[in-house]
């Protein structure tokens, strides 16, 4: 007996406590974090093919800058930087912020905005475990309200395309601003019907400003039925996705099904009150970034509720905003406004949904006999 609580003693004493994530199977951050970069290939892979080379450029791009951001930051910091970098949350930031941008933003769009999400909201806050924000999301916000011209230039469909553009032009594009031939980005974003191309959502938003309904909108050669050209599939691409690492437990399902349904019910009840300017919820499923968000973005172990039941209120929460900011807000894609105002509410979710301590209410009980 002595020895074994000597032992037990010593395993205490050596056990060390970290910030999150933490994950119940016997899997390492870094291990985590690779899997979750594996699982956005389906998408990446038919974004790719609908709007070109530019997505795998921009997502280059931003993990690079990720990995010299943080070592530089830790660096200053006098921290160990080959063990920070290891965990590749950094590449992970940078990977989920490049493929909300437009694929043919300016390259320095893509560095400010990395450096943002890797040294202001991840590091300064202390490193991975301590952000309060999603840093991704963050980083989207600041773009997007300092650079709106910039982040919001989608190009059409490549089937849709005035001008075909190949990989030496779209790094010409990204660093330059013209292809080779001198196109500039406005020119490429004209689709063959000489209409300038907006995303479905921006394009609907836009169409109902000038009193037009929902079914004219839906109109437009963009779309097919109520679902945009290529947005339906990628979408499906990083579902495929998110369900592998549900598979993999990597995530939990609390979120990704409580935001999609907060999204929904929000979406049905608009819809039932006047359809002729409130899309349906298949409209906002397939079209925009809710999805990814479902399963890439707003399970962040970090910046989420930590309980199940604060996992529900706070995805349900998070798609119930989406279609609220969507619909009457400024923003056509309100998924990094809606998460980020979910992560300001997380310790109050967490303190009002956390389990009680084992032996709670027989204490209480006791306490008021005596």
């Amino acid at each position: 007996m002595p020895k074994q609580k000597r032992q037990l003693n010593k395993k205490i004493m050596t056990a060390k406590s970290s910030s999150s994530p933490h994950h119940h199977i016997q899997r390492g951050t870094g291990a985590v974090m690779r899997i979750v970069m594996f699982a956005c290939i389906p998408g990446i892979a038919l974004q790719t093919f609908f709007f070109g080379y530019g997505i795998l450029i921009q997502v280059l791009l931003a993990m690079a800058t990720a990995v010299i951001a943080e070592a530089t930051i830790l660096e200053l910091r006098k921290k160990p930087v080959e063990h920070a970098l290891k965990d590749c949350s950094a590449l992970v930031a940078g990977l989920l912020l490049a493929i909300c941008l437009p694929p043919l933003a300016p390259w320095w769009i893509v560095v400010i905005g990395t450096c943002f999400a890797v040294v202001i909201v991840k590091q300064l806050y202390g490193g991975l475990g301590y952000n309060l924000f999603n840093p991704a999301m963050a980083a989207y916000v600041m773009l997007l309200i300092s650079f709106p011209v910039q982040m919001t230039s989608w190009l059409p469909p490549a089937v849709l395309a005035e001008q075909t553009i190949g990989l030496k032009d779209t790094v010409y594009i990204i660093l330059t601003g013209y292809t080779s031939n001198g196109y500039n980005l406005d020119q490429l974003r004209v689709a063959a019907d000489g209409l300038t191309m907006a995303t479905p959502l921006d394009h609907v938003k836009t169409a109902l400003t000038q009193n037009l309904t929902v079914e004219e909108a839906i109109n437009s050669e963009i779309f097919r039925g109520s679902s945009g050209i290529g947005w339906s599939l990628v979408a499906l691409g990083y579902l495929i996705g998110g369900l592998a690492l549900l598979k993999l437990k990597i995530i939990n399902w609390h979120i990704p099904l409580s935001m999609i349904m907060g999204a929904v019910l929000c979406a049905s009840l608009l819809y039932l009150i006047d359809n002729s300017i409130y899309p349906g919820p298949w409209f906002h499923i397939v079209n925009g970034s809710l999805i990814v968000g479902a399963f890439f973005i707003a399970t962040d172990p970090v910046s989420a509720s930590t309980t199940n039941n604060g996992r529900l209120i706070f995805g349900f929460a998070i798609g119930m905003w989406t279609i609220i900011i969507r619909t009457f807000g400024n923003y056509p894609d309100a998924i990094a406004f809606s998460v980020i105002l979910m992560n300001m509410a997380v310790p109050l979710i967490d303190y009002y949904t956390r389990p009680r301590t084992y032996g709670h209410k027989v204490k209480a009980k006791s306490i008021s006999k005596e």
